[in-house]
């Protein structure tokens, strides 16, 4: 997409864009790794214009991982409030949602390379409260007890560890690989094989951008 492109679409839709171009750059690069060069490349826009609308890469990663913690919260609400045809238990519903959401490895990866930022001054609290809000979405609205809750945060961070370490990618050709997967999505391991390469097209261009 060009810039000509991008400037045209609403103001709100072309800042979902560069979110979502960031959300990618800084999944794959981490915060360290990543410029606001790479991000307007991906986004197919200006550095300029990136600045000037979130005004610097720590307030683009803040509102990226900030976006993507809202994101994960709604997913939750959504699949707690849904009426399911199968005797599925609400953990299993919440849990198949969320494996659907981090298809989009930006979600996933930028919301690990925000809980390993404990120490940072801005991004610690960011990380702590985004985290403690997640618990108190299953806690207070899904009605987890604290036990169920805790339990359940657990297995989505195993998730995450697989997902992150593209265990689906090689599910087919190593046993372990898919054994674990098996055990721990529950027999849906098959429905994210293909979840590394979703959004392929745009990782491509992260990749070659700079």
């Amino acid at each position: 997409m060009t810039e000509t492109r991008t400037q045209r679409l609403p103001a709100a839709e072309r800042r979902e864009l560069m979110l979502d171009a960031a959300s990618i750059v800084f999944g794959e690069r981490g915060y360290a790794g990543t410029t606001t060069d790479a991000v307007a490349a991906a986004a197919g826009v200006s550095q300029a214009y990136i600045v000037r609308t979130f005004g610097s890469k720590e307030a683009l990663f803040a509102e990226t991982a900030s976006r993507a913690v809202s994101r994960i919260k709604a997913v939750f609400r959504q699949a707690a409030a849904s009426e399911s045809a199968a005797e599925e238990s609400v953990e299993e519903r919440l849990g198949r949602a969320y494996v659907d959401l981090v298809a989009d490895r930006g979600i996933l990866l930028t919301v690990m390379h925000l809980l390993t930022l404990g120490h940072h001054d801005k991004f610690g609290p960011l990380a702590r409260e985004g985290f403690l809000s997640i618990y108190r979405v299953l806690r207070d609205e899904v009605g987890l007890t604290p036990q169920e809750a805790e339990t359940f945060l657990a297995k989505g961070m195993l998730i995450n560890t697989m997902l992150g370490l593209r265990l689906p990618d090689i599910a087919a050709t190593q046993p372990d690989a898919g054994e674990l997967l098996t055990c721990v999505l529950e027999g849906a391991a098959d429905e994210v094989v293909t979840l590394s390469t979703k959004h392929q097209p745009l990782g491509q261009a992260v990749r070659h951008s700079d």
